[in-house]
């Protein structure tokens, strides 16, 4: 439902009710209960006036406004070549201005009209090219491991880019003072990235020439970002194909006047409409999908980077994926067309999919895709699907095909299975392996054609991995990993890879043995590694593994060979930096620990962008919920802290699992560099609150049926937290406010109506009447009509008159999230305001789901902080309000 801007339902500013009696009963409502509320909400209910928007945004107090004025430590990445680094400067938060940029939503996209691109896209004002070669050598392997500061990574300030958070050394790009550079994407080689910059009309592409440190502007190139891909390297990483504006487009079609008949839609079928998280900014209109037509209809090209020469190639249409081989002479082109659907995003639309070659002529047809409106719920769509090249062979495409129908509940020995069709693709498809589970990725090494494939299983939430050889069919398999999707201490990291002369990557093999890096999980924090494991004895050697007072993560080698690597690493005290590490000597390492010594040197020198934010202190903790599960969170305490009690901000997001024994396993750690960006709670810290920040909150269940536990271990994960913070002696128990986004706010509006734990509630941009969304909510397999009883007693809105703390409503009035529309929002503050309790209701014009623009940001800090000023730090003892 959207609310019209004249309606008195519509508020575009910060809104403030407090419920004088509790005249209405929010109990158990039937399907759909947007009826029912809308027209309880026009009972004779004593619900004082809102406010009209406010004339102006509120800015936090200035030790927050400080942090947010910081400059954002830069971006870094490592050329495919492994001899360069390509250093971006970051903005800072962007101007509400750039949210009210032009903007038309079309099938599950956002498109500025006038650019043809994202309506909202990341970008960075600026690069700066590094060579390793000038990076300093590493101290002597023998060295204490850890040392950083023998390299002299912290002398002085400034460097290349100046200031607080600026890099040091490199050469400077020369560039636009109004750059704004998005998806940077290196050739193979490395010598060459290509960008785009947004400018008020045009998505431009531009070619950084690495060895020079020059970029330029390709003229005559307007590049449609509409529909996601913009560019793409072509095997001999000299040209780009392209995605342009069609040159010979006219105008924009116009909104008729007048109707010329009615919207009408009609379905039919087994699946019904799928899931809720389906319906975001589909086409509505006849109108719609004639504009959907226009601004995603692209005329493809070729671009030659050295000369800058544009040659078309095929006719414009509406493309999807286009993949060249690795040969570079044929291409898997997707092709969308009529029927549209105005139920779902334009990803399930119809469409052919052909095998082009190098003149766009079509030399076979792979598949004629319907629309893909009758998949089953966490099902796939029948008929190909992930067809991709392999990256080894000239030209020999793989997909994958459902042999249950795409239905997770038909009970099948295999559910897909894998094809090969190699040029020029003669009679059919060869079937090479067959899968019991579910197909979820493959990896290719350089050796033929074997691969890593992995299966899940949707029931156990299992994932496992294959050895196979797919040159030869039917040929045995082996299993190499095979654990839960959840287990992080066992996790073996996922496998390196290295780009091939074509562009394409496969996993990085010395020989028998491969290479894998992963977060490291431990129950005292996370403890990166790089490992080398050996397929044939699926033997592992680790060769790198963080030191527990630092957080040190693998980036990529360094140089030819695998014995120079670069990481990124940070303190609590000291910021992230890139650091050059060199393999010495093998040494007998303890269980778990690096079995070779490396030294390492300084890259990178960038500087701490907040240095007030260092007083602040943290820690990991772990306890038990009463039922043994095993728990954790990360306490944040204030700059200065020595002892006492605090207000106290708990901050969380439930997460479903399948069994105890990964329900509980810490992540995270309490040695990354702290930083606080966007409407974060840790801002708490600043105003005398304690924050514990990741609490786990687990509901472990079947996964057919795990919200039928989910309000009762809810409360009973929340309240062992609070008793572990109170043990602690950091926390006070009558001042606790209790906070969430998203998942996070129903679980707020939830524990705030079923719980007497806390005084107050943030909830930002939440669902809280599934009702709404009756074909599935969060992880929710079942629909409203399978398990009506589950969906009513977990919206918190129908429960509203239990809701008996203050709760402050925050949401994006612009919200992408089929999931937690706005209106979610609009109808909790209603009945909780309207059964005699206490709300606010701040809706931010022009934001999404997750807040961007400053004045927002700033916004949503001085609501949090106040409320909880007044509701959580100011509030009298329990006992003394009973």
């Amino acid at each position: 439902m959207r609310i019209p801007s004249h309606s008195p339902f519509r508020r575009r500013g910060p809104v403030q009710a407090v419920g004088a009696n509790r005249r209405l009963a929010f109990a158990a409502a039937p399907l759909f209960a947007t009826a029912t509320l809308l027209a309880a909400n026009a009972l004779p209910v004593t619900i004082p006036p809102a406010r009209a928007q406010e004339a102006y945004y509120h800015k936090p107090m200035p030790e927050v406004e400080k942090v947010l004025e910081a400059r954002p430590i830069p971006a870094v990445w490592l050329s495919p070549a492994r001899d360069v680094l390509l250093i971006a400067d970051r903005p800072g938060y962007p101007p509400l201005a750039d949210l009210a940029a032009p903007k038309v939503k079309l099938a599950g996209v956002r498109v500025n009209p006038v650019t043809n691109g994202p309506h909202r896209q990341s970008y960075f004002l600026g690069l700066t090219v590094k060579s390793l070669a000038d990076a300093p050598e590493p101290a002597d392997a023998k060295s204490r491991r850890g040392d950083h500061r023998s390299g002299g990574a912290w002398g002085g300030r400034g460097g290349a880019t100046g200031g607080r958070g600026g890099a040091t050394g490199g050469r400077r790009v020369t560039l636009p003072d109004s750059i704004r550079i998005s998806n940077p994407l290196w050739s193979a080689d490395g010598k060459w990235v290509a960008f785009t910059n947004t400018t008020k009309d045009s998505l431009e592409l531009w070619v950084l020439d690495v060895a020079q440190a020059a970029a330029r502007r390709v003229p005559r190139v307007h590049l449609n970002g509409a529909l996601g891909w913009t560019y793409l390297w072509m095997p001999d990483q000299r040209t780009l194909l392209v995605k342009m504006v069609d040159p010979d487009r006219g105008p924009p079609p116009r909104l008729p006047p007048v109707p010329t008949g009615p919207d009408v839609q009609e379905g039919s079928g087994k699946h019904g409409i799928g899931s809720t998280y389906e319906r975001r900014d589909v086409l509505e209109t006849a109108h719609d999908e004639d504009l959907f037509d226009y601004y995603g209809t692209s005329a493809l090209a070729f671009v030659d980077v050295t000369g800058g020469t544009v040659t078309r190639f095929g006719k414009a249409d509406l493309f999807g994926s286009i993949q060249p081989s690795p040969d570079g002479e044929h291409f898997i082109v997707e092709r969308i067309h009529r029927p549209y659907s105005h139920l779902h995003p334009w990803w399930r639309f119809p469409r052919e999919v052909e095998i082009w070659d190098r003149h766009a002529q079509v030399e076979r047809r792979l598949a004629s895709l319907p629309l893909a409106d009758q998949v089953p719920s966490e099902g796939v769509p029948t008929g190909p699907r992930f067809y991709s090249w392999r990256p080894t062979a000239p030209a020999t495409l793989f997909y994958v095909e459902a042999l249950d129908q795409g239905d997770p509940d038909v009970k099948v020995p295999h559910r897909d299975r894998l094809l090969t069709w190699a040029a020029p693709f003669p009679g059919e498809a060869s079937e090479v392996m067959r899968l019991r589970e579910r197909f979820a990725g493959i990896a290719w090494t350089d050796s033929s054609g074997i691969a890593l494939v992995d299966e899940y299983d949707r029931e156990r939430r299992w994932e496992t991995t294959y050895q196979a050889d797919l040159s030869v069919p039917g040929a045995a398999t082996r299993v190499i990993w095979d654990l839960s999707e959840n287990e992080k201490y066992k996790a073996p990291g996922a496998p390196l890879f290295r780009p091939l002369a074509n562009g394409f990557s496969v996993i990085d093999r010395d020989g028998a043995s491969i290479y894998l890096a992963g977060a490291g999980a431990t129950p005292s924090g996370d403890r990166p590694f790089l490992d080398r494991f050996d397929l044939k004895t699926l033997q592992t050697e680790r060769l790198f593994r963080c030191d527990p007072d630092v957080y040190e993560s693998f980036m990529g080698w360094a140089g030819t060979g695998r014995s120079r690597f670069l990481t990124r690493r940070e303190s609590p005290k000291e910021p992230p930096n890139t650091f050059l590490r060199v393999l010495g000597a093998p040494i007998a390492g303890k269980d778990g620990e690096a079995v070779w010594t490396s030294a390492l040197a300084p890259v990178t020198q960038f500087l701490d962008p907040t240095p007030e934010l260092r007083g602040i202190t943290k820690r990991i903790v772990t306890y038990k919920r009463p039922d043994g599960t095993p728990l954790s969170f990360t306490l944040y305490l204030p700059p200065g802290y020595k002892s006492g009690r605090l207000p106290t901000v708990l901050w969380a997001y439930p997460l479903e699992y399948s069994d105890e024994g990964t329900a509980g396993q810490v992540s995270g750690s309490d040695r990354r560099f702290t930083q606080i960006t966007g409407a974060s709670p840790l801002f708490f810290t600043l105003d005398g609150y304690a924050v514990l920040d990741n609490v786990a909150m687990p509901v472990i269940g079947h996964p057919d049926s795990v919200y039928n536990v989910y309000l009762g271990q809810l409360v009973a994960n929340a309240k062992a937290a609070i008793d572990k913070a109170v043990e602690l002696g950091v926390t006070d128990r009558d001042r606790v406010g209790i906070a969430g986004h998203s998942h996070g706010a129903f679980m707020t509006a939830n524990l705030l109506a079923h719980s007497d734990l806390f005084r107050a509630g943030i909830a930002r941009s939440g669902a809280y009447n599934h009702t709404l969304r009756p074909f599935g909510f969060q992880s929710e397999r079942r629909t409203y009509f399978q398990a009506p009883e589950s969906y009513i007693r977990l919206s918190p809105e129908l429960h509203a008159d239990k809701i008996n703390e203050p709760i402050l409503i925050i949401h994006g009035e612009d919200d992408a999230n089929p999931g937690t529309v706005p209106l979610q929002s609009d109808l909790l503050y209603r009945a909780v305001v309207g059964t005699g309790g206490t709300a606010r209701l701040v809706m931010l014009p022009l934001e999404s789901h997750s807040y961007e623009a400053k004045e927002s940001i700033e916004e949503t800090l001085w609501e949090m902080m106040t409320w909880f000023a007044r509701y959580v730090k100011e509030a009298p003892d329990r006992a003394s309000v009973k």
